[in-house]
């Protein structure tokens, strides 16, 4: 496979564009519709001749064909209160890491892999600019955070009140955390970020917020295993779907390891076979997976031997 050549059409792409304030952010938008969507293997050769070679115009490219997905992405998380333009911003930078750390030859295409970047960036951003008190510190309270408004919704629960004990438990249930977040979390959330805490909790005056205060937070050794355990798992994943054929990993990835999965009859009409044929490939790919994540740790000595 030769190496793509800079052309003069390349030279001539629309330099991208700058991201002032919310005032410019609707001129933004419609500046980044102008950067075409690249074909796979266009973007293939990009990221090859990045991985390769560290070339700029190839980065630039690939930067710039995703600011609509970035842009797509902040609109997820305007109820925040923090500015569009602001997130777009966080997003842009997580999506430079994503293409900076983009491997081509494992199947995913960048804006698979990028997203994962785009969101961390924005989520961090989020909870720095939210509270000056760090809001949580493990990934299922950071989940909590980001999915608490949903849920609530969804629970038709009052969004300025105290949640009902059935609510509070489905949502502890469902996202992994313990009740007494739950219920934190959400009176934090309903004070609408930071307030001080020398403010009298009842109209007589009596008592103070930080009266209150207690630290919750995981023991630092234990924060470092799970952070450990987390990274462990990743890099056993990466590895492992190396055992899967070309097809095996991107309808694994389609149907399990994105936000929005494709359905076994999208699948079927891509690939010109039946919906149970999918489906079959579905659970052998995910077995394979597994037993290549298996062999893997237990080769390095990462899981006690079955």
């Amino acid at each position: 496979m030769s190496e793509p050549r800079h052309t003069d059409r390349e030279s001539k792409l629309p330099v991208a564009p700058t991201l002032g304030g919310e005032q410019s952010l609707n001129r933004y938008l419609a500046e980044i519709k102008k950067f075409p969507v690249l074909t796979p293997e266009q973007e293939y050769m990009l990221a090859k001749r990045f991985q390769e070679h560290q070339d700029p115009e190839a980065a630039r490219q690939l930067v710039t064909s995703h600011l609509r997905l970035v842009a797509k992405i902040a609109m997820g998380y305007r109820g925040y209160g923090l500015p569009v333009s602001e997130l777009i911003s966080e997003g842009n930078i997580g999506l430079m890491q994503g293409v900076k750390k983009f491997e081509p030859d494992r199947g995913f295409r960048l804006a698979t892999y990028a997203m994962w970047w785009i969101k961390a960036s924005m989520q961090e951003f989020i909870l720095r600019s939210w509270s000056l008190v760090k809001m949580g510190t493990t990934a299922a309270q950071k989940k909590l955070f980001f999915n608490l408004r949903r849920m609530k919704k969804n629970l038709d629960a009052y969004e300025d009140t105290d949640l009902h004990p059935d609510h509070v438990k489905k949502i502890a249930t469902d996202l992994g955390v313990s009740e007494h977040e739950v219920v934190n979390m959400n009176r934090r959330m309903m004070m609408g970020g930071d307030a001080s805490l020398n403010i009298s909790f009842n109209e007589a005056g009596e008592g103070q917020w930080q009266d209150m205060l207690q630290d919750d937070r995981p023991l630092q050794d234990e924060t470092v295993a799970e952070n450990q355990e987390a990274g462990m798992r990743h890099q056993l994943l990466t590895e492992a779907m190396d055992s899967l054929n070309e097809r095996e990993r991107h309808i694994l990835v389609q149907r399990r390891l994105i936000d929005d999965p494709q359905t076994l009859e999208e699948l079927s009409q891509e690939y010109n076979v039946s919906r149970e044929r999918v489906r079959q490939i579905e659970v052998r790919a995910f077995e394979k997976l597994q037993k290549a994540m298996v062999r893997i740790a237990g080769e390095r000595r990462l899981l006690p031997a079955a």
